[in-house]
């Protein structure tokens, strides 16, 4: 089995030693870059599954490289998971913005980085159409494309379940309504925002008589979250 390659984008070289010993320990391929040229440099040479960027480069900063990347159509669909020291909710939201599929906050655990490279690569790479998604009794079979409430079949329409399955995906995380249109609708398609909002309504519908509409969250000022806990 070939393993996924990661490239490392981060000019600090201890960062860098501890995000590889950690991914090498997953079985994960990797190689590494300090700034932005060596970074394009990898990247036309060996294209990987995913780059790790650091919010913060000399020259050229990540986020400008992911806007950047997200522009080329040999890496607009390339998974980003940004790795910074910023903390602030505004910044989290730009960096999502920007094209980031996840957003790790230093300093991190090493599990917690390996866990979420697992996690954005498993949605975002061809495969897993065999997998299960469950939450509090509500299942999405992704092989039959049946969603069940326990024993009862919940009928949504085709944007609804990708909505569904994308929410159970990405439970407690909260989206724009952007973010959703770019893994939902996908990038190359044009889609006002406030379809999402027509979508979220349908979706609730099909979940209230089950008790799970509460499950699709609006956060105010930032989007939505599928979580199972209270507002």
């Amino acid at each position: 089995m070939q393993h996924k390659h990661v490239l490392i984008v981060e000019d600090e070289a201890p960062i860098r030693d501890m995000i590889r010993f950690a991914l090498e320990r997953a079985d994960f391929t990797v190689s590494e870059a300090e700034d932005a040229q060596s970074a394009r440099m990898a990247i036309a040479d060996h294209h990987p599954d995913m780059v790790l960027l650091d919010w913060m480069l000399p020259g050229i900063s990540g986020s400008e490289l992911a806007r950047e990347w997200r522009r080329d159509e040999l890496t607009a669909a390339m998974p980003i998971i940004m790795v910074t020291a910023r903390v602030d909710e505004d910044d989290r939201v730009r960096g999502l913005n920007l094209g980031a599929d996840d957003y790790v906050t230093k300093p991190f655990s090493s599990s917690e980085l390996v866990a979420r490279v697992r996690a954005v690569l498993r949605r975002s790479l061809p495969g897993g159409e065999d997998e299960r998604l469950e939450l509090d009794g509500l299942s999405i079979d992704a092989a039959s494309q049946r969603v069940t409430a326990g024993e009862q079949a919940v009928k949504l329409g085709p944007t609804e379940y990708r909505l569904l399955r994308f929410f159970m995906s990405n439970p407690e995380r909260v989206y724009t309504r952007e973010q959703m249109l770019d893994r939902v609708w996908g990038q190359n398609v044009y889609v006002e925002e406030r379809t999402v909002d027509v979508h979220i309504r349908r979706l609730r519908k099909a979940l209230a008589p089950f008790g799970y509409d509460g499950f699709v969250q609006t956060v105010r000022g930032s989007g939505y979250r599928f979580s199972s806990k209270s507002l």
